[in-house]
């Protein structure tokens, strides 16, 4: 099983980071800060999902 690890620090923590990542074999994927929002934003809307469908009445009445 694979997983991942997102970690915000500063530069000299990060590069000590991502030295001993490598040397365990691990790959090491670097995000700007909207990049991570990004992200961030995708797993929000992923744990809001509910897979209900609902009319274009209803999303417009929510945009008023």
């Amino acid at each position: 099983m694979m997983g991942a690890v997102v970690i915000k620090s500063d530069k000299k923590s990060l590069k000590l980071i991502t030295e001993l990542a490598k040397r365990l074999g691990g790959d090491v994927v670097k995000l700007n800060d909207e990049e991570l929002q990004d992200f961030t934003f995708g797993e929000m809307m992923k744990e809001a999902k509910t897979n209900k469908t609902v009319s274009r009445d209803t999303v417009m009445k929510k945009l008023k």
